[in-house]
């Protein structure tokens, strides 16, 4: 079987839109979370969100051609060129129907939309964009970036809800291991905070309302916990054949590994244990090692008072003894939900993670829940030595993924 290794990063976040400042704030604990400022939040119970703050999508794309689009592309995009240029990879040099692209979104462009529905009801049908669908479109992130690269590889879009990113990334690699493609950029991107969604998970009573703490408002397993926190982002990496990066010279962060992905089968929003464990289970299987072997999880953690029970039991059930040998933390402490970014974004503070023998913390465990009972990195950044790494991504609708990335020796 092929093997399938990481060779760029890009990222566009709360806490910072390229990997360098992305790193170095998650490693200080810093917290993208703040007031709206979207839109007029002030009737919202939910008053907060982790937004991406001086973005400029220009280096990326025209401002002509920007115009066009929803913002997750931009991100989507912005994040995409970033790994890339990362990875070093030269497309006069490649075959470029070897290389293909899976950058998924669990929303897509519901801002635009709204923007166009607002337009259709006040100025009429003829005023509405001629770009409203291929500007809004989940899989139009991925199909702008081969238009823009020439990558004539696989192109799609996965749509999984909150695992999203993770799935995109899994399937890829699957890609690359069967040999349809040498190289796959792969992640997750959305940027959903406008009135409508935020109205949805406000009446779920889902979000957080810390209004007036926003920075303290993620707070996954502390016992304080009340919802989880609006985001928007996105995270990409370039996977790539080991042969083939090894021909080209290419630095390598991690090889990946293991890949699992399950069903609940239970309930749309409610989770259970036995769907997430087994995935694990499944990734660990497919990575052909022992549980033992992992040394540090990047959790889906939303905290949210269900969710983090309910990761920390399927932990325990898979890991036994060891899970209170894990170093556990969740990103989303700083950076919030980022919906169909989530898992794209959270792979690549793993693989960061891997890369520099180093865990970023889970902020605001100040009180720790226990029921949740775990090592979560509390709040500082840790050393730890990390052989292997996994991620786990859980979304509506009971979808669950997990990647295990190792350690090139």
């Amino acid at each position: 079987m092929r093997r399938v290794v990481v060779t760029g990063l890009g990222g566009v976040c709360p806490i910072g839109n390229d990997i360098e400042t992305i790193w170095k704030n998650a490693l200080a604990g810093k917290s993208g979370v703040g007031a709206v400022t979207r839109f007029d939040a002030t009737e919202f119970g939910c008053r907060i969100a982790a937004e991406v703050k001086d973005f400029d999508v220009t280096p990326y794309m025209p401002a002509k051609e920007a115009r066009r689009f929803d913002r997750f592309i931009h991100f989507g995009i912005a994040a995409a060129f970033q790994a890339i240029k990362d990875s070093g990879l030269d497309p006069e040099k490649e075959n470029l129907r070897r290389i293909g692209c899976a950058v998924g979104s669990g929303i897509g462009g519901i801002p635009m939309i709204m923007d166009n529905h607002e337009t259709l009801l006040d100025r009429g049908p003829r005023r509405v964009s001629p770009f409203l669908i291929p500007g809004c479109i989940i899989n139009m992130v991925s199909g702008q970036l081969a238009i823009m690269t020439g990558f004539k590889g696989p192109n799609m879009a996965h749509v999984s809800a909150c695992s999203t990113g993770l799935h995109s990334i899994g399937e890829a690699a699957w890609m690359i291991k069967r040999g349809d493609a040498d190289v796959m950029i792969a992640g997750g991107t959305d940027a959903p905070i406008c009135g409508l969604p935020m109205a949805g998970f406000d009446s779920m009573h889902a979000m957080s309302r810390r209004n007036d703490e926003p920075q303290k408002a993620s707070r996954p397993f502390d016992k304080d916990r009340d919802g989880f926190v609006f985001g928007e982002g996105a995270g990409v990496l370039v996977l790539e054949e080991y042969e083939h990066a090894l021909a080209r010279g290419a630095k390598i962060y991690a090889e990946l590994v293991g890949y699992g992905l399950t069903a609940d089968a239970h309930h749309i929003t409610t989770p259970n244990t036995e769907g997430p464990a087994y995935c694990m289970r499944m990734a660990i299987a497919q990575a052909g090692i022992n549980p033992r072997d992992i040394d540090y999880l990047n959790a889906h953690g939303t905290s949210t008072v269900l969710g983090d029970v309910n990761e920390t039991k399927a932990i325990k059930e898979v890991f036994g003894e060891h899970a209170k040998n894990l170093l556990i933390s969740s990103s989303k402490s700083m950076i919030g939900h980022l919906f169909g970014g989530a898992g794209g974004m959270e792979s690549v503070l793993t693989v960061l993670a891997l890369h520099h023998q180093v865990v970023a913390p889970t902020i605001n465990l100040d009180n720790p829940d226990p029921e949740c009972d775990l090592d979560y990195c509390a709040n500082t950044a840790r050393e730890k030595t990390i052989r292997y790494a996994m991620k786990n991504s859980f979304g509506f609708g009971g979808t669950n993924g997990s990647l295990i990335f190792k350690k090139l020796d």
